[in-house]
């Protein structure tokens, strides 16, 4: 056939050969040569024209926007050099100098009454602690490995419990003080440091036998996630029964919860420097932060899960640090004149 001056050969196929990244697909009622060209799904491939089938990606690798060559899956887990990461770490440990500098104020003006009126050694002890706690939400970041899997949820646990059940014992002591003013009262024998000691001690221990029992029957472990996400690779821990995980939340909140109750029924005590409608707001906030958590937690997923929890630790922890010190520090530094025994008397 001529046209002009060109001269057009018949084509003796139905349809073009397919290119890269798509695959034959025969029309029905139609001779062989007749087929539509179909783009590879999502993590699979076609390399060669006229392909019949398309070709699944490694379990590591993906599909290109071309679907003509798998290339390797981006690996995530939360960095130091993420800036979500580096922001987390940043605030941890700025936290962490804020409170040794209370710890330090604290240890200066020891024989002060305002330190001195409810416990300073359990003031001394709850600043160390919350220090770790802090400092413990640096185990989340970086690259997961076996070690850091067991020790970050058991570390995190038995570091909160023992702050809890400091404030706890705070708590306690303030109640019998008032309680066992009276000498025949019943109350008046356990006033004293063995008191505190012994519901740190047990409180603690309740905690850490829970963290023993998880590591001997399912301890955590690092895990290559390669199915949440399509085109990413997760590094993370597996917490090898989640049941101890929500056992060790479910433990720091009965501590928080029994604390509450009795700093808001001791709440209206009459002393200047009463701890208890302190410690009342420092639980609310306790429970509250971890209360949100348990859905955050489990509706993200990769680093911004480890980042929820790195925010609930650095929050709850905070909310300690400022409601029980932040008023004590600002009279201790700008308002002397509030840190004396008339004062007290006075009020």
């Amino acid at each position: 056939m001529v046209q002009g001056a060109e001269t057009i050969i018949p084509s003796s196929v139905c349809s073009e050969s397919c290119t890269l990244g798509y695959r034959k697909m025969i029309r029905k009622g139609q001779p062989i040569c007749c087929f539509d060209c179909v783009p590879c799904s999502q993590g699979e491939i076609a390399n060669t024209t006229g392909s019949t089938s398309c070709f699944k990606c490694p379990e590591d690798h993906w599909s290109n926007e071309r679907h003509d060559a798998c290339i390797l899956k981006t690996i995530e887990f939360l960095s130091y050099n993420d800036p979500l990461g580096t922001s987390l770490a940043a605030a941890a440990i700025s936290l962490t100098f804020i409170s040794l500098s209370f710890l330090l104020i604290f240890i200066k003006y020891r024989n002060t009454p305002i330190v001195k009126a409810n416990n300073r050694e359990l003031s001394y002890f709850l600043l160390a602690s919350l220090q770790l706690c802090f400092l413990c939400s640096l185990m989340f970041i970086g690259h997961p490995v076996n070690i850091t899997c067991i020790l970050r949820q058991t570390v995190f646990g038995s570091i909160f419990s023992m702050s809890v059940s400091l404030v706890l014992s705070k708590t306690v002591t303030v109640v019998i003080a008032f309680k066992a003013t009276h000498p025949s009262s019943v109350l008046h024998k356990w006033f004293g440091s063995n008191t505190s000691t012994v519901i740190v001690f047990f409180c603690t221990l309740g905690q850490i036998i829970i963290c023993a029992v998880w590591l001997a029957n399912a301890p955590p472990f690092v895990e290559t996630n390669t199915w949440s996400l399509t085109n990413i690779i997760i590094i993370e821990c597996n917490e090898g029964n989640r049941m101890y995980f929500y056992l060790i939340l479910g433990y720091m909140g009965s501590l928080a919860s029994v604390c509450f109750v009795l700093a808001f029924l001791a709440r209206k005590l009459p002393d200047t420097f009463n701890e208890a409608k302190y410690i009342t707001f420092s639980m609310l906030i306790f429970v509250s932060v971890w209360l949100s958590f348990i859905p955050a937690y489990l509706s993200t997923q990769g680093k911004n899960m480890v980042a929820v929890e790195i925010f609930a630790i650095l929050s709850s922890s905070l909310g300690l640090l400022i409601c029980i010190f932040l008023s004590k520090c600002y009279i201790i530094l700008l308002k002397p004149e509030m840190n004396t025994r008339k004062h007290i008397r006075g009020k």
